[in-house]
């Protein structure tokens, strides 16, 4: 429950990203919504990981 909470918060934040972008560090550009995907890919990893 906790990774599909997760993935669909990515989503919606790279969604948001693409229409204006979010303005924070790392993330000024419309063309850096990839690295929000790539967050969002290792921190699902991690939970999968962690879970018992």
């Amino acid at each position: 429950m906790t990774a599909k909470f997760i993935a669909l918060f990515m989503v919606l934040a790279i969604a948001t990203h693409l229409i204006r972008p979010l303005g924070l560090p790392g993330l000024k550009k419309r063309r850096d919504f990839w690295k929000i995907g790539v967050g969002a890919f290792v921190i699902t990893m991690l939970i999968v990981l962690i879970r018992p």
